[in-house]
C-alpha cells in the first residue's frame, strides 16, 4: 500500500483526455457533496445545535461552489504534490481568493444578495465584509489536503483498475444529473417561474440558511 502512495506521489500520471475528464467528474461530484455534509454540520452547531438545515439550491446534497473550489485546487496544487505546505498554502490563498470575489461578485451584482455571511456565523475571526474569514480558508486549506492525498489517489486507482466503459458511465453519469440538477434550478426554475428545490423542501419542513 506504501509503495502505491509513494508512486502516486512520484509518478507522473496520465490519461486519455475522456478517462480524464471522468476523473475530473468524480471530483465535482464528491467535492461537492462533501461541501454539502460540512454545512449541514456546521450550520448545526452554528444554530446552538437546535436543528439542521439544508444548505445549497439543489434537490441532490451537493454545493456547487466546493465543487469549483476543487478544481481550482487540483489545478493549482496538484503538480507541487511532492510538499504538503505547498498544496496547503496555495489552497488557502486561492480559496480565499474565489470566496471574496464570488461574495462580491453576487453581493454588486445580485442587489445585496448573499449565498454566505461570516458576519452572522460562530468562528469568524478575520472576517472581511463576511466573504471570507480565517476560519473558513483554513478549512478550505485541510480539505485541499484530504483532495490531493486522498481523494485524487482513489479517483486515479478507479480510473486504473475499474472497467473504462463502466467507470466513464458512472462517473460522468453521476456528474451529469447534479449539472442537470444544478441548470435546473439555477436557471430553467428561474426564467419559467418552476418550482425550485428550497421551495419544495421548505414545503417538506426542511430549515434553510437564507442571507439578505
Amino acid at each position: 500500500m506504501k509503495e502505491k502512495y509513494k508512486n502516486y506521489l512520484m509518478e507522473d500520471h496520465s490519461f486519455d483526455r475522456v478517462t480524464m475528464l471522468g476523473i475530473l467528474c468524480l471530483i465535482v461530484v464528491i467535492s461537492g457533496v462533501f461541501g454539502f455534509i460540512y454545512e449541514f454540520i456546521f450550520y448545526y452547531f452554528n444554530s446552538g445545535m437546535k436543528e439542521f438545515f439544508f444548505r445549497g439550491g439543489n434537490f441532490f446534497p451537493w454545493i456547487n461552489i466546493y465543487a469549483i473550489g476543487a478544481l481550482t485546487i487540483y489545478f493549482f496544487t496538484y503538480r507541487y504534490r511532492m510538499s504538503v505546505w505547498k498544496v496547503f498554502l496555495i489552497s488557502v490563498i486561492s480559496s480565499g481568493i474565489i470566496e471574496l470575489i464570488g461574495g462580491l461578485v453576487l453581493y454588486t451584482f445580485g442587489n445585496g444578495f448573499r449565498c454566505w455571511d461570516y458576519n452572522t456565523e460562530i468562528l469568524n475571526f478575520g472576517n472581511i465584509g463576511g466573504f471570507v474569514c480565517l476560519r473558513s480558508v483554513l478549512f478550505f486549506g485541510f480539505s485541499s489536503l484530504l483532495l490531493i492525498y486522498g481523494i485524487l489517489p482513489l479517483c486515479f486507482y478507479l480510473a486504473k483498475t475499474m472497467n473504462r466503459r463502466v467507470f466513464l458511465i458512472l462517473s460522468i453519469g453521476l456528474c451529469s444529473i447534479i449539472l442537470v440538477d444544478e441548470l435546473y434550478n439555477l436557471v430553467f426554475a428561474r426564467v419559467f417561474s418552476l418550482p425550485r428545490a428550497s421551495d419544495v423542501y421548505k414545503k417538506i419542513g426542511f430549515h434553510y440558511v437564507n442571507f439578505k
